[in-house]
């Protein structure tokens, strides 16, 4: 072999070493201009930090966490995807929106870790005088349409018994704040990671109340129980006790092990970065691991036994 073929041989498997040390990750996430989608984004981003380039994610936009799952029957092993733990579960059963429409590949669903939850305020004017959902009773709120949020607000009014006495404003919730502002609605119901930028921007312009739940409400909603920190948002200077509905990030079986082990590892050890970016993090803890009903990936729980979280018993 001439010296001029040695050194072209040596710098194409230079080449190949290189793009074989580069594992792809398709990170099937939400709307684009959704919260969810910016931390899609950004973990994105602390992953290929984290390992160096050697994990790169490419961050696609959802309709929702339906289509996420759905996706799991044409998807290889380099499909991670966002969804509440319960979805798993129905699609796994063939349950509700999946009835008849079950797939093997639902059995091969396996979790990674979790992300922030979609957390519900019940966003009140302070002019408005509310003080607990029961104060709802007389008053206009904006719930939007289709969201998780608005389904589960419209939830909740039904509940507690306040169907008759609640105005729901026909708008989108893009126009709660200025809405609220105006004074043409009392409130907003929205459901996101805390702090969530929409409440945000409303503590901001006016005065608002976010309300708390009752232990006895949050028990009726079936829902988990979570604390929002007291000064997460402007004026907040208590506690806020509301719900949630957990969410996770999820692969397949196909995934191999050791892909699934660097992007849990990777995520906790870069979760206090990305904390410092987006405080919507920092609710994330381990703690939350005991809202997976689903069983995690092997890579994944190696990654747990050696940093001695604990994992659910299921």
């Amino acid at each position: 072999m001439t010296f001029f073929k040695m050194i072209t041989a040596g710098a194409l498997a230079l080449v190949a070493a290189t793009a074989s040390a580069e594992t792809r990750v398709t990170y099937k996430s939400a709307k684009s201009g959704s919260s969810y989608y910016q931390m899609g984004v950004e973990l994105a981003e602390a992953l290929k930090a984290g390992t160096d380039g050697e994990i790169s994610v490419t961050v696609e936009e959802s309709q929702g966490s339906v289509q996420n799952l759905m996706e799991v029957r044409a998807r290889g092993a380099d499909y991670v995807f966002t969804t509440p733990p319960a979805l798993v579960g129905l699609a796994q059963g063939g349950k509700a929106m999946f009835e008849g429409k079950g797939a093997p590949q639902f059995d091969e669903i396996r979790a990674l870790f979790p992300i922030p939850s979609l957390t519900m305020h019940f966003v009140m004017s302070q002019d408005s005088g509310a003080e607990g959902l029961s104060d709802l009773a007389g008053k206009t709120i904006l719930l939007g349409k289709g969201s998780f949020g608005a389904n589960e607000g419209a939830k909740y009014i039904e509940l507690f018994g306040l169907s008759d006495d609640v105005k729901i404003a026909d708008a989108e919730l893009s126009n709660a704040v200025n809405a609220l502002k105006n004074g043409r609605i009392d409130g907003f119901v929205t459901a996101g990671s805390f702090p969530a930028p929409n409440v945000v921007e409303a503590a901001a312009s006016t005065p608002v109340k976010v309300l708390s739940l009752t232990d006895d409400q949050v028990a009726e909603t079936k829902r988990t129980r979570t604390v929002i920190p007291a000064g997460t948002y402007a004026g907040q200077d208590a506690d806020i006790v509301t719900t949630s509905l957990p969410v996770a990030a999820f692969a397949t079986t196909l995934m191999d092990d050791d892909t699934a082990y660097e992007l849990t590892r990777t995520f906790w050890e870069q979760k206090t970065e990305m904390a410092g970016v987006s405080p919507w993090w920092t609710g994330v803890t381990p703690e939350l691991m005991a809202t997976i009903t689903t069983a995690f990936h092997p890579g994944a729980l190696r990654y747990y036994e050696e940093a001695g979280i604990a994992v659910p018993a299921n």
